[in-house]
């Protein structure tokens, strides 16, 4: 999954340097939380999930890999 996360994520700083799950979901949680944007433009977790998963469904990995990436998205925005 972190292969696919790669190429879902080619240009994005720090992305290429995941080489755990554990660090897979920081990075997810990071982009669901939209703490990388000041405070006050902040997106929602729903808001983010949203982009992600409309990301998700027009790249160009497996369908196991987009259904893989979707369901540990879900999870983490749960939380």
């Amino acid at each position: 999954m972190i292969e696919a996360y790669k190429r879902l994520w080619p240009d994005r700083q720090g992305i290429q340097r995941i080489t755990t799950q554990e660090e897979l979901e920081k990075s997810i949680l990071v982009e669901l939380n939209d703490e990388l944007t000041h405070p006050r433009v902040r997106k929602s977790v729903e808001e983010k999930l949203a982009l992600a998963t409309e990301r998700i469904g027009q790249s160009n990995l497996t369908v196991h890999e987009k259904n893989a990436l979707l369901q540990l998205y879900k999870k983490l925005a749960a939380h």
